[in-house]
């Protein structure tokens, strides 16, 4: 393998190594499937990207996302990263103002904000879950049953079993048992996500976590497909009054993420900032 184009991105922060950081290889139709996988487990990210020639002719590029075990049909951080790091390799989108990334989940349309980016999210398709599978999923996170206000298998390509705590606090207070947290894997989801809201004036309107241990993340630092699935239910169950608002991550692992959502009747549109760390040329 020659060397390939390559960039570390820090999404949905603008202050380096604050965000979640996604490794993108910008030469992807040069690296065979399992090479991909086994650089993906090399970078120990949540996740490793490759950016490969589109075969829909709507599409400006198109995507492949890892995680250190397998690969995933859509992702949100890794396509706010991606989309960053196309424009800084010198892309040029087919639509001003306006990318079309093609990836496992169909195209999605990705929207640029001036120094944002934002993406529509899949159509979620809700499922859900039965009183054990809440009970486990509240065992696992060291919490009462009680203590958990709504709760929805939610799939955008990522499948998250997502809950509401009490509070934002009661997020950032959780003490997770990774291992029965992995345990509920096989009812077919990629992980637990967690939120609660903020006291008004706190800088964030709720508080995200996202425990993946079955894939080899036992936290996301800043996941966008979970808070994609936290505003499908946010929408869904009218949770807040404003269709605008700002969600934060990663406080619990020293980084301080930021996720703009706009709720529009159609679309979920998710996005924020993103900064590239790393450049240069990656050999193997």
């Amino acid at each position: 393998m020659k060397a390939l184009a390559f960039q570390q991105v820090d999404v949905f922060t603008a202050v380096p190594f604050k965000g979640n950081p996604v490794a993108v290889v910008l030469d992807g139709d040069r690296v065979p499937s399992a090479d991909m996988q086994a650089i993906a487990g090399w970078t120990n990210l949540s996740e490793t990207t490759f950016v490969c020639a589109p075969t829909d002719e709507r599409a400006d590029y198109r995507l492949r996302i890892f995680t250190p075990k397998r690969e995933l049909p859509f992702a949100g951080h890794p396509t706010i990263g991606s989309a960053h790091a196309v424009l800084r390799h010198g892309l040029k989108p087919k639509t001003t103002g306006r990318l079309v990334q093609e990836c496992g989940k169909g195209l999605v349309d990705i929207k640029l904000d001036g120094e944002r980016l934002f993406l529509a999210l899949p159509e979620p398709q809700f499922r859900e879950p039965s009183a054990s599978q809440v009970a486990a999923a509240a065992e696992g996170l060291g919490v009462k049953t009680a203590d958990i206000q709504r709760a929805s298998i939610i799939d955008v390509g990522p499948v998250w079993f997502t809950l509401q705590l009490p509070s934002a606090d009661a997020v950032a207070a959780l003490v997770p048992d990774m291992g029965k947290l992995a345990a509920l894997n096989p009812i077919g989801i990629t992980g637990v996500n967690v939120f609660g809201l903020h006291a008004v004036g706190a800088g964030a309107d709720l508080e995200v976590r996202s425990f993946a241990p079955g894939d080899g993340v036992p936290e996301d630092p800043v996941c966008g497909s979970g808070n994609g699935c936290v505003a499908a239910l946010v929408r869904r169950d009218r949770v807040l009054q404003s269709r605008r608002y700002v969600a934060g991550q990663g406080r619990c692992l020293g980084r301080d993420g930021r996720v703009a959502v706009e709720l529009d009747r159609s679309t979920i549109w998710l996005g924020g900032h993103a900064v590239t760390c790393v450049e240069g040329l990656l050999h193997g």
